[in-house]
């Protein structure tokens, strides 16, 4: 049986690719692995994404290969550059970014992108993922964590709604939800703007069975 490993920095993160998963993938075992910390320590801390930081991702990578994990997928959108690292340690198995298919299926619309994170220093790393040139406008759903921390899941996504309007005043044609937490808002931001709106964890998990040739 294939087995992935999917590695968070935020307990929202978990249901959502889990459930994407049972439903896309079932027969695909999962072991999750969940720090915190990770995306706490990086917004309080001020350092970034420094040697620390990278050397916690490896030692949570290599805990997951010792399990006899097939592919590692990480969850977390901020992290970019220690995933990166990960990967180029591992060319014998798929490390994937979060975002990777996302990015690859906004970019192939061909219109302008609408980004929007609910943590962030996402919006300071994920926009690099973008080929150079890309038409791209980024907005931070401000108070849609806070209100997703608190158990305000309408709080939440009407948060997003209220950021993928503003975008959608700047010209944006297509949404991307930069967070795995943020897939529940899709319908509502669907049917409020009317336009195309890219999640993460279907596109993460439609590459991930493409590179195992599940």
């Amino acid at each position: 049986m294939t087995r992935v490993a999917l590695i968070h920095a935020l307990a929202h993160s978990v249901a959502p690719i889990n459930a994407e998963m049972a439903r896309a993938w079932p027969d695909c075992e999962r072991m999750n692995l969940l720090d915190d910390s990770l995306s706490s320590d990086l917004a309080r801390s001020g350092r970034g994404l420094d040697a620390a930081m990278h050397q916690r991702f490896e030692v949570l990578a290599s805990y997951a290969e010792g399990t006899g994990a097939q592919a590692i997928l990480f969850t977390c959108s901020a992290f970019g550059p220690c995933i990166d690292a990960v990967a180029a340690r591992r060319p014998h198995m798929p490390v994937l970014k979060p975002n990777e298919a996302m990015v690859a299926e906004a970019v192939a619309s061909g219109q302008r992108i609408g980004l929007i994170a609910s943590f962030a220093p996402t919006l300071v790393s994920m926009p690099a993922e973008f080929p150079p040139g890309t038409a791209l406008v980024t907005r931070l759903a401000e108070g849609a964590m806070e209100a997703l921390n608190r158990g305000d899941t309408a709080g939440h996504d009407a948060r997003v709604v209220e950021a993928a309007r503003w975008l959608q005043q700047q010209g944006c044609e297509v949404m991307a939800l930069a967070q795995f937490s943020m897939a529940r808002a899709e319908a509502a931001v669907r049917q409020a703007l009317g336009l195309p709106v890219l999640t993460t964890p279907a596109s993460a998990v439609r590459v991930l069975r493409q590179r195992l040739g599940a």
